[in-house]
């Protein structure tokens, strides 16, 4: 017991000394525990079947997720309370936080099958992408894209009502379990596609269009942050229009980068400049190259 209360006054001492990484009597936090539970059930939502332990008949579909979505409702209401209270918006007046939380997560609910609508080009994307994929139930049930990908989109929708902590939560959440680091701010077109996924980045800022192929890897960042909080709002990360594949290890950086529409991003090229609609950018060992596609002979056979 000596021992025990030796280590623990040594702990608390280092609580005082270091305060900036305590949270001790201020505001409740939203529960990790909780937003990753609620994660896996919205995952139950967006796929049913795809992601629950038994099967679910057509017949018991309507009352199943009637029971589901009364049981995420207000255990998402609650965990978005909490954030309110922690960040309150400029306006909102403390009285009002219970409301404006119940108004977000039904709003949230109810976008839902708009992300599902989404959600279906995904894999579709995926499927035609990858010959590989024997099916698309095979792509549901065992690629680690699907995951990452629709929790982005989840957390997407409550990044945009500017609801704290929670969206950033899901989105690591995704990224420990797929290696797929997907910010939640990123504005992401249908149709969208990562093969492998592990090592892949997009930045807060990002645009990236419909129709969108990348591989592991690749790296959608900002030139510097050492600007640090300064640069918070701002644009910091590509812009990747339709039709564009990168390939392996590509990293593409800045606000004001855009590849353009129908480019091919070849493996292992860093980019810091903007890349002309149907552009071959290819890195030969040697020196990175820009090419037009109708030059594609005098380069590497790469899918365009």
């Amino acid at each position: 017991m000596e021992t025990v209360t030796k280590l623990t006054n040594e702990l608390v001492a280092s609580y005082a000394q270091f305060g900036g990484i305590n949270h001790l009597d201020g505001k409740n936090l939203p529960s990790k525990r909780v937003v990753t539970m609620l994660a896996q059930d919205l995952l139950r939502l967006l796929f049913p079947g795809f992601f629950d332990e038994k099967l679910i008949h057509s017949s018991e579909i309507k009352v199943e997720t009637a029971a589901l979505l009364d049981a995420v409702l207000g255990k998402l209401e609650d965990e978005i309370r909490k954030s309110l209270e922690y960040n309150p918006p400029a306006g909102l007046a403390k009285k009002d936080i219970a409301h404006e939380a119940h108004r977000l997560t039904v709003e949230f609910l109810g976008r839902l099958p708009c992300i599902r609508e989404v959600l279906q080009t995904d894999v579709e994307a995926a499927f035609n992408g990858d010959p590989a994929a024997a099916s698309k139930d095979e792509i549901l049930v065992s690629y680690p894209f699907v995951e990452a990908i629709a929790v982005q989109r989840l957390a997407h929708e409550l990044y945009q009502k500017d609801v704290p902590l929670i969206p950033r939560i899901m989105s690591e959440w995704a990224h420990a379990r797929t290696g797929m680091d997907l910010h939640p701010g990123a504005k992401i077109g249908s149709h969208f596609f990562v093969d492998h996924c592990t090592g892949t980045v997009v930045g807060e800022t990002c645009v990236i269009g419909q129709h969108v192929k990348m591989y592991h890897g690749v790296t959608l960042g900002a030139k510097s942050t050492a600007a640090g909080q300064l640069l918070r709002g701002k644009k910091r990360h590509p812009t990747i229009e339709d039709h564009v594949t990168i390939y392996p290890g590509a990293t593409i950086l800045g606000g004001e980068t855009i590849i353009g529409a129908g480019s091919t991003i070849g493996g292992n090229v860093f980019i810091m400049d903007s890349v002309q609609p149907n552009s071959l950018v290819i890195y030969d060992g040697l020196d990175m190259r820009v090419l037009e596609k109708g030059q594609k002979n005098a380069a590497l056979d790469f899918q365009i």
